[in-house]
């Protein structure tokens, strides 16, 4: 018998019923549609309910006074934010939707807000310095970080390009980060558990040296980008050209020159990799006053080098870009000149760890209403 055949052989009841239902849910659509109504929402995306809905106890929230001054202040019952123009009772904002304006005692306006990620990366608590929102926006793009993507990151200092990078893969991705310091994994941790919610469920946090544990926890050839945040990466060649898949992308960024030239020219003798590529970016505002349309007077400058590659397959030799011969050897002088410590870096006190690990803890304290599960 043909499939046609024993289609149409379909006792009439069943296609009956089967018709009916397809009707009904036809009608149902159309009824929804009529009406305006979105279609029923998939599981929400880790975090997204966090970003909707009236304040709650516990979220941050972002005041603007009438000035154009911003505090970020945490919403706790019966608190209240204190400035020399009187005070804002916190309960004022509670239950207030996004976007709410609310008076203070003396009748100070106060626009109030959630934070976006840009400022609550440059406002939250800190162990390490951030990489700025417009570097971490780059390295997503320019690293081509697609949902879905195996990403392992090292250096995670204090979550702020590991929260970017959660968003850019997604449920459904893989971001293993490694941090040696036990100090900056806590604030990292509470950092992304405050912006997402909770625990995001692409993401796993190692406590150890890059070099040895990605070669151990991640099988050759399964990882699809790679981004370090530290102070040597040129010596992570081997374990990167492990791990990293061929056409895979290993994107750097480093504060230095030195760095930045040693890494590159270590790439360059291995010979597993493309010609890197690198740069900075600088982002300066411009004032806006009816004709006076003029640059502000600052601006987020250098901040970092990012210095991008991709792995190439093995047996095959990268090809090599003729150039003027000029010193490519370093000698201890050279790095020891642009370390930390050489150009006045102040190093982090435990005290100080310990206080910022303290505050992020304290941001994943929020009271959620019964259907807001993340």
């Amino acid at each position: 018998m043909s499939s046609d055949t024993a289609a149409n052989a379909t006792p009439s009841g069943d296609s009956t019923a089967a018709n009916s239902t397809l009707a009904s849910a036809s009608e149902t659509a159309e009824t929804a549609a009529d009406a305006g109504a979105a279609p029923a929402p998939a599981t929400a995306p880790t975090g997204a309910n966090r970003r909707r809905g009236p304040f709650r106890e516990g979220e941050r929230v972002q005041l603007t006074d009438e000035r154009g001054r911003m505090n970020t202040i945490s919403l706790e019952a019966g608190g209240a934010f204190h400035t020399h123009r009187g005070f804002l009772n916190h309960d004022e904002i509670i239950g207030k939707p996004d976007g709410s304006v609310v008076v203070n005692n003396v009748g100070q306006q106060y626009q109030t807000l959630r934070p976006l990620l840009s400022d609550f990366v440059l406002s939250m608590p800190r162990g390490a310095a951030v990489v700025y929102p417009k570097d971490a926006g780059q390295i997503v793009t320019m690293a081509d970080i697609f949902p879905g993507a195996r990403v392992v990151e090292a250096g995670v200092g204090s979550g702020a390009l590991s929260i970017s990078l959660l968003r850019a893969v997604g449920d459904n991705g893989y971001l293993h980060s490694f941090e040696r310091r036990e100090e900056f994994a806590d604030i990292a941790r509470g950092n992304v558990e405050t912006i997402f919610g909770g625990p995001h469920p692409a993401w796993q946090i190692s406590l150890g040296d890059f070099q040895e544990e990605v070669v151990r926890t991640e099988a050759p050839g399964s990882v699809d980008r790679v981004v370090l945040d530290m102070l040597a990466p040129w010596e992570c060649l081997d374990a990167v050209a492990t791990v990293l898949a061929p056409g895979g992308v290993w994107i750097n960024y480093v504060a230095t020159v030195t760095q930045l030239s040693r890494t590159a020219e270590a790439i360059r003798a291995d010979g597993r990799f493309t010609e890197p590529d690198a740069w900075e970016s600088m982002v300066r505002g411009w004032h806006l006053e009816g004709l006076a349309v003029r640059p502000d007077h600052r601006m987020v400058a250098h901040t970092g080098f990012l210095l991008v590659t991709r792995r190439l397959a093995d047996g095959v030799t990268g090809i090599s870009v003729k150039r003027r011969p000029s010193k490519t050897e370093f000698d201890a002088e050279d790095v020891n000149a642009w370390t930390p410590g050489a150009v006045g870096e102040r190093a982090v006190s435990d005290k100080k760890l310990r206080r910022a690990a303290r505050d992020a803890i304290a941001g994943t304290n929020v009271k959620d209403t019964p259907e807001v599960t993340n």
